[in-house]
């Protein structure tokens, strides 16, 4: 394979601060980690090292590695067509974060929008916190990774990536890939179910705004038919004026392959109670298995922990080169074998 006809290689990753991923992380990223798989040398990991910014129980992260591990497996990552596998398990990551942290301007880290917005809902904010986009930049440049896939949210924390690949490849010759990213398909936010002003998230005020991969069926009906909408029955998408019900249009025609102009003919004059109904039916059946299969991985912990060290094992072959590269550009001994 020529280098022209080369896969582009894509990092992504996700971390385990909660018991489940939600149906915002799945329609927003996970579907297309796994339609990437077909089209890119992919790189995924549960970045359970960014998970120690906050309080934390070591036990409760340990699980929800797996767990998370576990659920990325049930949606379709394939250990044979990406690589697979949690961030701790790949010491060159906070190695060459180190290096690049030398690189880091105080001002550059401290205009972190995400760092102000985490740090002012903690009693405690930590230097690793701080430093989180550091870290990040070394996940992605350790793997000289051409795309990154990036919502807004995470933009700021790619051109960190770009601007520290370019310094550091013009102070001591080229050693790192500089990233660009890869914008995915439009997908809409997917909102709070009881909160449609909010994203959804694992934070949301009340367990019932927030759909998990891993609620059971009911549990997904319940909270589909008891979604925050509006006093005028019509089924129309209109986010401003509507945007309880146009976030559930949203979720419909994500899963349910239609579009809001065929929602809207079908329900003319029926009313939301047919919709949520029906909505809930279609969210169930397109969820509801990924829980099965999530299952099944967790009854083989061994199994399960065995594809991970693989994708460990495959990662630090070419972590380990390029960190040996950057070791040697910096004037550092060769790192010993671990």
């Amino acid at each position: 394979m020529t280098t022209t006809d080369r896969k582009p290689r894509v990092l992504s990753g996700i971390q385990p601060t909660s018991d489940s991923f939600h149906l915002g992380n799945y329609l927003g990223a996970l579907r297309q980690w796994v339609a990437l798989q077909d089209t890119a040398d992919a790189f995924y990991c549960v970045v359970d090292l960014h998970a120690i910014t906050v309080d934390h129980d070591p036990k409760v992260l340990h699980e929800r590695s797996r767990v998370s591990a576990a659920q990325l497996l049930a949606l379709g990552l394939d250990p044979e067509r990406c690589t697979l596998f949690v961030q701790s398990q790949v010491p060159e990551h906070p190695m060459l974060g180190w290096i690049l942290g030398c690189e880091t301007g105080f001002g550059e880290a401290s205009r972190m929008t995400q760092f102000k917005d985490k740090s002012s809902k903690q009693e405690r904010t930590t230097v690793g916190l701080f430093t989180y986009p550091v870290l990040q930049a070394a996940d992605i440049l350790l793997y000289q990774t051409d795309q990154v896939p990036v919502g807004e949210d995470q933009r700021q924390h790619l051109e960190l990536s770009r601007d520290l690949a370019i310094r550091f490849n013009g102070t001591y010759g080229r050693t790192f890939t500089v990233p660009d990213p890869y914008i995915v398909k439009e997908t809409a936010t997917i909102k709070d179910l009881t909160d449609p002003a909010k994203k959804m998230s694992k934070t949301s005020s009340t367990p019932k705004g927030c759909l998990y991969l891993l609620d059971e069926p009911n549990q997904m009906r319940k909270k589909i038919k008891g979604a925050v909408t509006d006093s005028d029955a019509e089924v129309r998408f209109d986010p401003e004026n509507k945007p309880g019900l146009s976030n559930l249009m949203n979720i419909y025609t994500a899963l349910g392959n239609t579009t809001f102009e065929k929602l809207e003919a079908e329900y003319a004059g029926r009313g939301y109670g047919d919709f949520k109904g029906d909505l809930a039916e279609v969210v169930a059946d397109s969820i509801g298995p990924i829980a099965t299969r999530t299952k099944e991985f967790l009854a083989d912990k061994a199994e399960l922990d065995r594809i991970l060290e693989r994708g460990a094992e495959k990662a630090r072959i070419v972590a380990s080169r390029t960190l040996a590269k950057a070791y040697k550009k910096v004037g550092f001994f060769a790192p010993a074998a671990l």
